[in-house]
């Protein structure tokens, strides 16, 4: 029996509107560090982070960037623009492997600023990128949901590659494999079981990526599912804490953006002055000498 790898889903909404789920396998068996952080930034067990006080929660987050016929990224809940993020393990934490390639679409791979600093943003793959070998770390794999990716890819972009509409993360959790009761199977026949949701909204993975999704749409919308009516607070306050702080980040960034163009003004005004002053100086000096060298010509001819 081959050996069950965690997966986890991602509830997508476009402009808006529902556009599907995405259910995603993770390989844990050769990246363990790299599956953990994206499965807990799914479930959001982890709480906020100790550097930036966010939840550390794909929930609410974006898909930001979107390149045709390349992939699409997100994971960005701290800024949602691509600029900010966190890891469990801090801001930032080394490259675990590189032994699997981007040789076909839909694989999940890391986003990072260089070498050692991944951190919660990702991508999926919409092409072979072999390009990207060695450099970004694979760890999972799209089981449902290609669809979804796809209509992603295809939305219009502007000159910075992100949609001209929103694409939110709206819900995310794992999918947790259900194990059968014992004494479910006296009559010699295997009893299927329905999946039922853990961590924020949880089903079972089937053997086959279509029943995954069908089972996890079929345990979101049941009345036995506890987080759309639980949460449903919760995930109001999470949005509007969210929303509060990005926009105090965004207030940061204007003051900073501010300030440095009035350093830059500030710099350039100096050394316009300095050049000015040097130009001056070279040219009194120039001045002198040539007066120099007038005097010592009437005195031989004195």
């Amino acid at each position: 029996m081959a050996k069950y790898l965690p997966r986890c889903f991602l509830d997508i909404q476009i402009d808006g509107q529902p556009a599907g789920r995405i259910v995603v396998e993770l390989f844990s068996d050769m990246c363990p560090k790299t599956c953990e952080n994206f499965r807990c930034l799914c479930t959001g067990e982890k709480g906020e982070g100790p550097y930036t006080q966010v939840p550390l929660h794909f929930r609410g987050s974006p898909f930001h960037r979107v390149v045709k016929n390349f992939m699409i990224q997100g994971g960005d809940f701290i800024n949602g623009d691509g600029t900010g993020g966190e890891s469990i393990f801090g801001r930032t934490f080394p490259d675990e492997n590189f032994t699997y390639k981007h040789d076909r679409p839909f694989l999940l791979s890391m986003a990072n600023r260089g070498p050692n600093t991944q951190s919660s943003q990702f991508f999926v793959t919409t092409q072979p990128a072999p390009h990207l070998d060695g450099i970004h770390v694979v760890f999972g794999q799209v089981l449902d949901g290609h669809t979804v990716v796809r209509t992603i890819e295809q939305l219009p972009v502007n000159k910075r590659s992100r949609p001209n509409v929103q694409v939110v993360i709206t819900n995310c959790g794992q999918l947790v494999l259900q194990k059968k009761a014992a004494g479910a199977d006296k009559g010699g026949k295997k009893k299927k079981k329905r999946p039922q949701p853990s961590s924020s909204e949880s089903s079972s993975g089937s053997s086959s990526s279509s029943g995954s999704e069908s089972d996890s749409d079929s345990s979101s919308s049941s009345p036995g599912s506890s987080s759309s009516s639980s949460d449903s607070e919760a995930v109001r306050k999470d949005r509007e804490r969210k929303k509060k702080l990005a926009m105090k980040k965004q207030e940061r960034r204007e003051r900073r953006r501010k300030e440095r163009k009035r350093r830059k003004k500030r710099k350039l005004k100096k050394e316009k002055k300095k050049a000015k002053k040097a130009k001056q100086a070279a040219e009194a000096t120039e001045g002198s000498t040539a007066a120099a060298a007038a005097g010592g010509g009437l005195a031989g001819h004195i």
